[in-house]
């Protein structure tokens, strides 16, 4: 796999990968090469095969500050097209990585701000250390409540009442109100907070790669669904595609003999 400038990465053991934006003296604030740099990774990862689970965290006090202020300052000198260019670009991040057919998990150990917010609400599953908060910054800075997929993914998380006020506000929520309206997961102790995120992401493991991949897009396809019946539909078709491997029988043969699977992949 590449190396990235402004991302870290580690296997701390086999199927795991652990991603830190590392910036920690801006608090992890994104430049405009970071942005692509997230995109480029989300399309290594959907080749490297040997990769079941990723954890996406942030180096020092910060998860993610957003933008980082001098590109931001740069955004009122665009013309609208370069602008949209841009947005189109950047909001593009949380489309590879809810398109990413492994999950992620967001270990929150500080501020998710404006697009680190938006970063991750786009992960699969959240765990927020207790230093953890949120807020949506873009409408503090003029500009509207939702980006990078916020006004979707949001409401879909937490309910719509609550999305309201928090994408009209822009107020932060700490880690306890983060967890009480569904925000995240789970709130640990920030030393608990990555073997929180590596125990959540050996129990991924423990299901066949097949399973855990076409699981992850049908709910993503079935956000969008109109009826049930169509929802239904989809997962007869899924069900019916995973019987036929290997490791559904491997899954099932462990499960009555109480013994961890063997999965091959196939």
């Amino acid at each position: 796999m590449r190396e990235y400038e402004g991302l870290a990465l580690d296997c701390p053991e086999k199927g795991i990968l652990v991603v830190t934006l590392n910036r920690p003296d801006r608090f992890n604030a994104l430049t405009f090469e970071m942005f692509d740099e997230l995109t480029a990774l989300c399309t290594d990862l959907e080749r490297d095969e040997s990769v079941r689970v990723v954890i996406l965290t942030g180096a020092g006090r910060g998860f993610c500050g957003g933008l980082d202020l001098q590109a931001a300052a740069q955004l009122p000198e665009m013309s609208a097209p370069e602008f949209l260019r841009g947005q189109e670009k950047w909001a593009g991040v949380s489309l590879a990585l809810r398109r990413l057919s492994t999950p992620v998990i967001a270990a929150v150990n500080g501020a998710a701000a404006g697009a680190g917010f938006s970063i991750a609400l786009a992960c699969d599953l959240r765990i927020a250390s207790t230093a953890a908060k949120f807020n949506a910054a873009f409408i503090r800075i003029g500009l509207t409540g939702g980006d990078m997929g916020s006004s979707w993914l949001l409401p879909r998380i937490i309910g719509l009442g609550i999305a309201n006020e928090l994408l009209l506000t822009g107020r932060f929520v700490d880690a306890h109100e983060a967890g009480r309206i569904g925000l995240v997961n789970r709130v640990v102790e920030p030393d608990d907070l990555l073997p929180a995120a590596l125990e959540m992401a050996h129990q991924i493991m423990l299901n066949s790669p097949f399973a855990v991949r076409v699981t992850k897009q049908v709910i993503a396809a079935n956000l969008g669904a109109a009826t049930l019946e169509l929802g239904i539909e989809l997962e007869n078709r899924n069900q019916a595609l995973a019987v036929a491997t290997s490791d559904q029988r491997e899954a099932l043969a462990a499960f009555l003999a109480r013994r961890p699977a063997v999965f091959s992949g196939s």
